[in-house]
């Protein structure tokens, strides 16, 4: 009689809040320190980028070339990410982080705002909103309206 192997689950799309909240607990890790390989192994080949006032951009190399160009310019990164909403395919995610600039020395803090398109378990379409600003400066409305 031959045995046969069990068969494994093919990836799937978080399908809870509380499978959502561990997958973004888990994408937060893997920027400290920086896991730019499975970073990238958590989107699609065929992965499209748009994120803050970049041009749009596609593939996991170009996606490689961006998280290493980020990681050589952010010294010490602290990420949090707290899920917003999961809606079928889409979970968008809010984050907050703070850093060095590694080329002036300046300590930085961002806040911003994802949407991840999700197929078979990675991120298929990333959607970022991205605001960056020294640490020490504190932007007021009468600021931005000016």
């Amino acid at each position: 009689m031959a045995v046969q192997a069990l068969r494994e689950e093919a990836p799937s799309n978080p399908r809870t809040l509380d499978e959502a909240r561990q997958l973004v607990k888990h994408v937060e890790s893997l920027f400290m320190p920086w896991n730019i390989d499975a970073l990238v192994d958590g989107f699609t080949e065929d992965c499209v980028i748009r994120f803050g006032t970049l041009g749009e951009f596609r593939g996991r190399e170009a996606l490689r070339a961006f998280f290493t160009a980020r990681s050589r310019r952010q010294k010490n990164y602290r990420l949090t990410k707290q899920v917003r909403t999961l809606d079928g395919e889409r979970l968008t995610n809010l984050w907050t982080g703070d850093w060095e600039d590694t080329e002036t020395g300046t300590a930085m803090k961002g806040f911003g705002i994802e949407v991840w398109t999700m197929r078979e378990g990675r991120i298929a379409i990333w959607e970022a909103a991205f605001n960056v600003a020294p640490a020490a400066s504190e932007m007021t409305l009468a600021d931005m309206l000016r």
